[in-house]
């Protein structure tokens, strides 16, 4: 370690095979961000200013509308400098706290998510008993105990990474301060950081995915015991937003980071993290507002005044 230059900043090598299309990419990426930051604000305002959209479901989809915008928030506008500079920087304390939140938000959505499958069983399957068990203070138990955990499962991983020197060059192959590239970069030993980094994604995902299919399983079992179809029909639309954004989340993230190693390659990762950080938080607020009445409701309202 003493003949050794430790590394001050990393280099973000971004998309250099598609350096001739940048400038196209970068006013691409800048509109789906922009529209992501305004369709998910727009969602977390309708919900805060409509007394009608003051129920859990609608809360728990400011939160993850909130998250959204986060989630997106901490890559695009660094991938956007990749687009326009020939060789984008960051240092390694900036590439570390870019990591952390990434990964926080990111676990936290999971956690939201399966929040709002146990939210949407309540509903159909105990519907009478919805109100006293779906209570306001049952309802920020659960937002603040996704965001708690989500904050403790990633900050042990993001402290030990504070303690790693890198010297093993300085170039990262990706457009944001992904963790396995970093790994790559140290030169001390990173099997324990990569054992908690595998032992979170194992526990969270899979648990979390677990908690939902048993969760929509119940939903599904209910809605078909609904005598009239009208009926099965309303039950089925109130869960149709929640479970397609499920499948493209947890579809994108099962092929990314369910790997006992960081030592892969990672290309094939930046194709499914543009998917999963910047066309997904894009979709989302669609998804959620495309078919639902009373969002489309509380927004003409909202425009009226």
């Amino acid at each position: 370690m003493e003949n050794q230059t430790l590394v001050s900043e990393f280099i973000l090598l971004g998309f250099p095979s598609l350096r001739r299309w940048h400038l196209m990419l970068f006013v691409l990426v800048l509109f789906i961000y922009l529209l992501t930051v305004a369709g998910n604000g727009l969602i977390i305002v309708i919900v805060r200013v409509d007394q009608q959209l003051q129920t859990p479901m609608y809360f728990f989809l400011s939160n993850l509308s909130f998250l959204e915008i986060g989630y997106t928030t901490t890559v695009v506008p660094k991938m956007l400098e990749t687009f326009l500079t020939s060789q984008t920087t960051i240092c390694v304390s900036c590439c570390l706290v870019q990591s952390f939140f990434h990964f926080f938000l990111w676990i936290t959505e999971f956690l939201i998510l399966s929040v709002m499958s146990f939210d949407r069983y309540i509903a159909i399957c105990k519907p009478l008993r919805y109100t006293t068990i779906m209570t306001n203070k049952l309802c920020i138990i659960l937002a603040l105990g996704a965001w708690m955990l989500g904050f403790v499962v990633i900050f042990s991983q993001v402290v030990m990474l504070l303690w790693l020197p890198f010297c093993a060059g300085n170039v990262i192959n990706h457009f944001y301060c992904d963790v396995g590239p970093i790994l790559k970069l140290a030169c001390a030993d990173t099997d324990l950081i990569e054992f908690l980094g595998f032992l979170g994604t194992i526990t969270i995902i899979p648990s979390t995915l677990l908690f939902t299919v048993v969760s929509y399983i119940y939903i599904i079992l209910t809605i078909l015991h609904i005598p009239s179809s009208s009926g099965r029909q309303k039950a089925f639309s109130t869960c149709a937003s929640h479970l397609t954004v499920v499948s493209i989340l947890y579809g994108a993230v099962l092929f990314m980071y369910l790997k006992p190693t960081a030592h892969t390659s990672f290309n094939p990762n930046k194709v499914v993290s543009v998917l999963n950080t910047v066309l997904t938080p894009l979709l989302s607020p669609f998804i959620y507002t495309i078919r639902n009445k009373e969002v489309k409701t509380a927004f003409r309202k909202a425009v009226g005044k």
